[in-house]
């Protein structure tokens, strides 16, 4: 049996951790989802949600990671041989992601480059659609579905990222994830506080603070300000992607689950607050110079980075390539640590299963990635990123979250296990309320989640999107990933296989 790799030092596994929770969603979707639920108010269900959520999942994975030593198929199937299929869904959804991930980090890449002398001009909605993806309604009439030709600004830059994050992962745990990490991170955060020290000096920056913090507690008591907290918490700590089971597999015997579960989930969100902090700053300064209200400007997603911030950009006094290329240089530092945990998962997982090299492996596993992602480097390719991403975090992440909880405290009933390993090897003991969080508060909200996002969609095409779009960019991914799932599942393991390693 092979000697499993292990995290150099506990930090280099926690900036890891933090390093696939902080993406490019902690910047342009938590500030806005907060401004829309209630500014100030909404602090009070997202910390809720962090606690009985967030954390408890990650304490789980952690601790499913680091008991059965193996990626997320492995260790489902030491657990229960019943629950492989679900470890290799949580790979299946995190390939998806991969092939669309990397190419917002190469426009991330490419507005890098544009900020040093605003190259994208007035106009900044229509370079952007126009003449930078040149997407294929805008330039030739056509519609969602339509592929069209290979865009050169984005495929280049699209390779320049894959050979990034396959060179980090040829090079292993410690020389190469670990290490890019211990780099990343903190110039990421360096980088953003300058953003947030620089935004908060502008004339308007108060007006962009208090929207974002002046609490509106009628919203409280609004179930949708709920749901919108879970589904922060959740989709912003890398739950579910088989992550941080594949990270924690990498961790020594006596490492702290619980302390490290707590300093990662907390980490992101002191990350997502800072995120806010600078973005409504800069909204503020942006609508006093427009001579507007901040929930005019207010935006989120790929409109706020790419449309947004080069507006802001624009009138900034002073320096303002300095702060477009901080800004979008931290997009693809944020963008590239989540990514290269993410092909991670699928990396470890073909080793384990069929027993590849780390180099055959991620040559073949992110090899084929990153050819796929070439699809979404085309004229059409904003539309298929568009429908494929809502799809496979809707009915794939979210789905496979609640499936995995359940299975795990309600069918092989292994939370009282889990809870002995884990308080086993950490200073802060699990009582009652963890398995409280984990067999009931999450599953209903996660299954209340996924009932109404089914009927909506049911009910109403994702974004007007005709239904042939839909069901082939949308659907079909997320039921594939299902059933890629249970035929990885049905390969059969090598003898010695399921024996958990002592070291």
């Amino acid at each position: 049996m092979n000697v499993r790799e292990q995290w150099g030092t506990r930090a280099g596994f926690i900036l890891a951790a933090i390093g696939s929770a902080v993406g490019l969603g902690n910047i342009w979707r938590f500030p806005y989802v907060a401004f829309e639920n209630g500014g100030g108010a909404f602090f009070l269900p997202y910390l809720f949600a962090l606690l009985t959520a967030g954390i408890p999942l990650l304490i789980m994975e952690f601790t499913l990671g680091h008991k059965y030593r193996g990626s997320a198929p492995l260790s489902y199937a030491r657990m229960n041989k019943k629950t492989e299929w679900i470890g290799w869904w949580q790979v299946a959804i995190s390939f998806v992601i991969a092939t669309y991930y990397a190419v917002i980090i190469a426009w991330s890449m490419s507005y890098t480059y544009f900020a040093v002398n605003q190259r994208w001009g007035e106009d900044t909605g229509g370079f952007l659609m126009g003449e930078y993806l040149q997407r294929i309604d805008v330039v030739s009439g056509g519609a969602p579905g339509d592929i069209g030709a290979l865009v050169p600004g984005v495929f280049i830059p699209l390779v320049l990222v894959w050979i990034i994050t396959l060179g980090v992962l040829f090079k292993g745990i410690r020389r190469g994830i670990e290490i890019a990490n211990r780099i990343f991170i903190p110039l990421l955060v360096a980088m953003f506080l300058l953003i947030v020290i620089r935004a908060i000096t502008l004339e308007g920056a108060l007006a962009g603070l208090d929207a974002f913090f002046k609490p509106d507690w009628n919203e409280i008591m609004s179930p949708g300000v709920w749901v919108a907290a879970y589904g922060q918490i959740f989709f912003s700590l890398s739950i579910a992607f088989a992550i941080m089971i594949t990270y924690s597999s990498y961790l020594s015997r006596k490492s702290d689950i619980t302390n490290n579960a707590f300093i990662t989930g907390f980490s992101n969100s002191s990350f997502e607050l800072l995120a806010g902090i600078g973005v409504f700053a800069a909204l503020g300064f942006m609508a006093n110079a427009s001579g507007v209200g901040v929930a005019d400007v207010a935006d989120a997603g790929i409109g706020l980075a790419f449309v947004v911030f080069p507006e802001i950009i624009n009138t900034f006094p002073g320096m303002n390539g300095l702060f477009g290329v901080l800004f979008f240089g931290s997009l693809v530092l944020a963008g590239l640590s989540s990514l290269i945990s993410i092909v991670e998962t699928f990396v470890s997982g073909v080793q384990d299963k069929f027993k590849f090299s780390r180099r055959k492996a991620v040559a073949i596993g992110g090899g084929l990635s990153a050819l796929i992602s070439i699809l979404f480097a085309t004229q059409g390719g904003l539309f298929f990123l568009d429908a494929t991403d809502y799809f496979i975090n809707q009915f794939g992440v979210a789905l496979a979250g609640l499936v995995s909880v359940i299975a795990v405290s309600w069918f092989v009933k292994k939370l009282p296990e889990l809870q002995t390993h884990a308080n086993g090897v950490s200073d802060f003991r699990l009582g009652s309320w963890w398995k409280i969080c984990l067999s009931i508060i999450t599953p209903i909200v996660l299954g209340f989640m996924f009932i109404q996002n089914t009927i909506n969609n049911l009910t109403d095409n994702y974004e007007g999107y005709s239904t042939a779009f839909i069901v082939g960019s949308g659907w079909l991914v997320a039921i594939v990933a299902i059933i890629i799932g249970f035929i990885f599942a049905k390969f059969k393991w090598k003898s010695g296989d399921m024996n958990i390693p002592r070291k």
